[in-house]
């Protein structure tokens, strides 16, 4: 492994800076690395063999991600915002973190992605949930969940959403569900707000595949917060785990506990 793409927002002059002077010391030590600014026009040419890193927060990181699942590619998550759970690298340790991965003796942690398909549009893919909420503001939206054709349970709610174990510590956690290790093979069901129905969320095994469908409102389809389709009453969506992991390096000196009490509890002190 020997090419680095580094991806920013246009808008983080700082991320865009950090990224430039590290990759003006990794051509001194051998190593090729480019910039992709998200939302720019060209899509970024990379392989299998790069190394992928992310300079932001966690929109950042899920931006970065998603283009390392297309190719099977390593991701490397550096915190520059306030909380930032999916990330694990601070931006004093970035050389030593990147040469880690590309001298390949850093842990690689694979990590369940979900699809959302649905009749009539492509599949999509998300690292963190797949969302199924409301279309009108000041309306619930009623959605039916069934787990591998086995009818669960018909929420009355501003959403239902099917979360990843990286997902957990998101949307679904601010919604009442549990913070599940990232290495499960897990899926999370979340209802956003019911009214007068279970508020619990359920866990099942990430083989499964999850349908829901929306009832008499329609439904809109939101994957890692960006909005995909709109659901017509009757309609449904099936989430299911994508064949391929998503590939995330994970410094040995940075455990689940230390993001949980750095992420969740002091960044919001």
């Amino acid at each position: 492994m020997k090419h680095v793409l580094f991806v920013v927002y246009p808008s983080r002059t700082d991320a865009r800076d950090l990224a430039e002077s590290t990759m003006a010391t990794l051509e001194q030590m051998g190593y090729r690395s480019q910039l992709h600014l998200v939302g720019g026009d060209a899509a970024p040419d990379f392989e299998a063999t790069t190394l992928i890193v992310s300079l932001g927060g966690d929109g950042t990181y899920l931006h970065a991600a998603r283009l390392a699942h297309t190719r099977g590619a390593v991701v490397l998550g550096v915190n520059l915002g306030r909380v930032g759970f999916l990330l694990t690298v601070a931006p004093t340790n970035l050389i030593s973190n990147i040469t880690s991965v590309l001298d390949g003796t850093a842990a690689i942690e694979e990590r369940v992605v979900v699809e959302v398909a649905a009749d009539g549009y492509p599949v999509y893919s998300a690292v963190n949930e797949i969302v199924l909420e409301r279309d009108q503001p000041g309306h619930m939206v009623r959605v039916t969940a069934s787990v591998n054709g086995d009818q669960l349970l018909t929420y009355s709610a501003d959403g239902v959403m099917v979360a990843t174990p990286t997902g957990s510590t998101g949307y679904s956690f601010s919604s009442g569900g549990p913070v599940l290790a990232t290495d499960l093979k897990a899926l999370v069901l979340t209802p956003v707000a019911p009214h007068f129905t279970i508020n619990r969320s359920i866990v099942v095994s990430a083989d499964s595949t999850i349908e829901l469908e929306v009832l008499d409102r329609s439904g809109v389809v939101v994957a890692d917060g960006n909005r995909l389709f709109t659901l017509s009453p009757g309609e449904s969506i099936r989430v299911s785990r994508s064949p391929e992991s998503v590939k995330v390096a994970i410094p040995p000196s940075y455990g689940f506990g230390e993001r949980l009490r750095k992420s969740l509890r002091e960044g919001h002190e």
